[in-house]
């Protein structure tokens, strides 16, 4: 039986309100997060000293939780959808309800900050990247992933994908706030962090399996191209000093 959720604007932060019982569902609504939150974790290095933070951007239900566990991490969670930090607290995140314009954290109080699927819905990108690096310890370890600001991502992210399950759900994305790669990098870079980057997409064959309902997982897997969704990683050089 179909579900009938509230119609919102594009981008509004409350459907993820009414996604709340799709967090983590393997066949639902989100489940792309859940693969994506796979790939970005592939990027967090073990922590290196006792009591290491790792500062979770947008966390949403604490999808990462379950591939950091184990590592030494104190994981952090900042969101402001109070549903989704309740999500996120049964998962053993320490949930922060806070704007990530606006940190309520003390400058280098992070060994690493995950910044998921949370930049192609902000309209400052400059502000989100300046707080995530103010908060960055020297030596720390950034990770993004985003979409690019391109025809082809929003011909796939937007016309293509609200229509297929679990791919994104109708009216999530805003294809105007999708974010320019090259200005991404020079902002990261003005705060000393350089990035790599590298493009990202579902494995084919995994998606067919789990379109037939044959499997609960989809591996997402590098591409060339970092034109639609892609990754973005980088450490924090030493000596950089910030501030509000």
């Amino acid at each position: 039986m179909a579900i009938t959720r509230p119609a919102r604007p594009r981008n509004d932060p409350g459907q993820y309100d009414d996604l709340v019982d799709q967090w983590w569902q393997p066949h639902g609504q989100l489940a792309m997060l859940n693969w994506i939150a796979a790939a970005r974790a592939a990027l967090i290095p073990p922590a290196r000293r006792p009591g290491a933070v790792l500062v979770d951007l947008a966390c949403g239900g604490g999808l990462l939780a379950r591939h950091v566990t184990g590592r030494g991490y104190r994981h952090v969670g900042i969101d402001l959808t109070p549903s989704a930090l309740k999500v996120a607290r049964s998962h053993d995140v320490l949930p922060v309800c806070a704007d990530v314009r606006s940190l309520p954290l003390p400058d280098e109080a992070a060994d690493v900050v995950s910044a998921g699927e949370i930049l192609e819905h902000v309209r400052d990108v400059a502000g989100v990247v300046g707080e995530a690096c103010r908060v960055l310890r020297p030596g720390g370890t950034l990770v993004i992933d985003t979409v690019a600001r391109t025809a082809l991502a929003r011909f796939l992210v937007v016309t293509v994908a609200e229509r297929i399950p679990g791919a994104a759900p109708p009216g999530i994305h805003d294809p105007a706030l999708f974010v320019d790669r090259r200005a991404l990098q020079a902002e990261c870079a003005r705060h000393g962090v350089p990035l790599q980057l590298r493009g990202l997409r579902p494995s084919v064959p995994d998606a067919v399996r789990w379109l037939r309902r044959r499997s609960d997982d989809v591996a997402m897997v590098p591409t060339r191209t970092t034109s639609v969704l892609f990754q973005a990683s980088g450490v924090k050089a030493s000596g950089v000093k910030e501030s509000r």
